[in-house]
C-alpha cells in the first residue's frame, strides 16, 4: 500500500499524543516538522525517530515542511490558525506537492477566522481534515453499531450528555483567553458538542443532518478566580485571571431539529478547568426509546494503587492517564490512551481519504459549524439568554462575534 507522507506544524503536547497515536497506524509516517522554537521542532524530531514513526527532520518554515510531505498537519496554537493556513496556501500555490491539509480542533477562535481559514483551504483544491478525535473513538462508533436495530426499530436518540473534564492545560497560552479564544468552553466544548450531535444523528445520516435550533450556556469561573488557585496560576503559567480571565466551567444545551420529521432533540454538554480527581474524564451517556448507553473514559480493565512510601519514586503523574493530578493512591491506568480518545482511528481515516483523492470523514466546512455553535454558547452565558440559530440577525451577527473573554474582558462577564 502507498504510504502517506505526514509534516506537523506545532511541536506542543497535542502532536507528541498523535505521534503515539501513529505507532498503530500503517502506512503513515512522519518527515518534517517545524514550530516557533527550531529546538522544539528538533525535540519533536528526535522523539518521532524514537518511536520509529519516520525519519523526521526539522525544518524552520512552513514552506519547507510543506515541500517534505504529502499532506501538512496543523496542531500549533490557536491564535497563529489563520496565519499558518495563509503560509500553506502559498506553498501550494508555489508547487509544494501535498495531497492534503489537515487542522487540529478547534478550526478558529472565531466564526469569521473559521471562514478565513475554509477560504484559504479550499483556495488549495486540496482534500481537508478537521481532527475530532471523539467521534472516532471506538466506543463512540461501538454504541451506536450496537444500538442501531434498535434505532431502527424505536427511533433515533433523543438526548445525549456530553462532557470533558480535567485539571486545566498545560501551556500557559492555553489559559490566557485572549490567544486561545476563550476558556473550557473553547477549549473541550468543540470535542462535546461535536460528538452530542453525532451521537444523536439518525443511523446513516451525514454528521450535520440535525438542525441546530437553539443553544442556552453558562460560563463559570469556579476555581481559577479564588485567590489562592489563582496565585498559582499566576506562578506557573504567568496569567493573571485578576485581570483576564477566562471561564473555568461551562455547562449548556443544544436543541436540534430533524428536518425530515420534525422531532426535536438535545444535547447537553458540560466541560471544565477543575476536575480534581484521578485524571481526564470523557463522559457520555444517551437514551432512545426503550434503549440507552454509558461511556466513561475512567473505567479501565487497569487499576493500580501506589503509597505513600512509593509515591516519591514516580516524578510524572501522567503515566497513568492524560491530566493526572496524583501519583498516589488507587489510579486506573489506560494502557493506551491514543486508542482509546480515537486518535489512532482518525488517522486511519485520513491516510485512506488522502491517498484516495478525497476529502476525510470530516472536513474543514464542519469545523466552520462547530466554531458557530461554540460562539452561540459564548453569546448565550454573555447576554443570559437562549440563542436562536434559526434567526437571520442572530447568525449575522456571528460572523463578526468576538466573546468579550476571548476580548480578555471576562470580569465583565464573571462580575455582574
Amino acid at each position: 500500500m502507498e504510504k502517506l507522507r505526514v509534516g506537523f506544524i506545532g511541536a506542543g503536547f497535542i502532536s507528541r499524543f498523535q505521534i503515539q497515536a501513529l505507532r498503530w497506524v500503517r502506512n503513515v509516517e512522519l518527515t518534517a516538522v517545524c514550530s516557533r522554537s527550531i529546538e522544539s521542532a528538533r525535540s519533536l524530531a528526535e522523539y518521532a525517530r524514537q518511536q520509529e514513526v519516520g525519519d523526521c527532520q526539522a525544518y524552520a518554515t512552513v514552506a519547507e515542511v510543506c515541500r517534505n510531505c504529502d499532506a501538512v498537519a496543523v496542531f500549533a496554537p490557536n491564535f497563529a490558525r489563520v496565519e499558518h493556513m495563509e503560509q500553506i496556501a502559498e506553498a501550494v500555490k508555489a508547487g509544494a506537492p501535498l495531497k492534503g491539509i489537515i487542522c487540529e480542533k478547534p478550526l478558529a477562535r472565531t466564526v469569521a477566522e473559521a471562514r478565513r481559514v475554509v477560504e484559504l483551504v479550499k483556495s488549495t483544491g486540496l482534500p481537508t481534515a478537521y481532527l475530532e478525535n471523539q467521534l472516532h473513538m471506538k466506543c463512540v462508533r461501538n454504541a451506536i453499531s450496537q444500538l442501531t436495530p434498535q434505532q431502527m426499530a424505536m427511533g433515533p436518540m433523543s438526548i445525549v450528555r456530553t462532557s470533558e473534564e480535567h485539571a486545566g492545560p498545560h501551556n500557559p497560552w492555553f489559559w490566557d483567553p485572549t490567544r486561545q479564544g476563550g476558556g473550557a468552553l473553547s477549549d473541550l466544548a468543540c470535542h462535546s458538542i461535536a460528538v452530542a450531535w453525532y451521537l444523536l444523528t439518525p443511523v446513516g445520516k451525514p454528521v450535520t443532518f440535525l438542525e441546530p435550533v437553539s443553544v442556552m450556556a453558562e460560563t463559570s469561573l469556579l476555581k481559577w478566580g479564588q485567590p489562592g488557585p489563582r496565585q498559582d496560576l499566576l506562578n506557573r503559567m504567568g496569567v493573571d485571571y485578576s485581570k483576564t480571565p477566562a471561564e473555568d466551567f461551562c455547562t449548556g444545551l443544544i436543541t436540534f431539529r430533524n428536518p425530515e420529521t420534525g422531532q426535536r432533540v438535545q444535547g447537553q454538554f458540560t466541560t471544565s478547568w477543575m476536575y480534581d480527581k484521578q485524571g481526564l474524564r470523557i463522559y457520555m451517556d444517551g437514551m432512545g426509546p426503550g434503549y440507552a448507553f454509558e461511556i466513561n473514559s475512567l473505567k479501565s480493565p487497569l487499576e493500580v494503587f501506589v503509597g505513600d512510601a512509593a509515591a516519591s519514586a514516580v516524578a510524572n503523574a501522567e503515566t497513568a492517564i492524560e491530566k493526572a493530578t496524583a501519583s498516589r493512591g488507587l489510579i486506573p491506568v489506560q494502557p493506551n490512551e491514543a486508542d482509546l480518545f480515537g486518535y489512532v482511528d482518525e488517522l486511519v481515516d485520513v491516510r485512506h481519504a488522502f491517498l484516495e483523492g478525497r476529502d476525510a470523514f470530516l472536513g474543514v466546512e464542519y469545523g466552520l459549524e462547530i466554531t458557530r455553535l461554540c460562539q452561540a454558547a459564548y453569546l448565550s452565558a454573555e447576554e443570559r439568554r437562549t440563542v436562536d440559530l434559526t434567526d437571520p440577525a442572530t447568525n449575522h451577527r456571528l460572523e463578526t462575534y468576538t466573546s468579550l473573554i476571548a476580548q480578555g474582558r471576562g470580569l465583565e462577564v464573571f462580575n455582574r
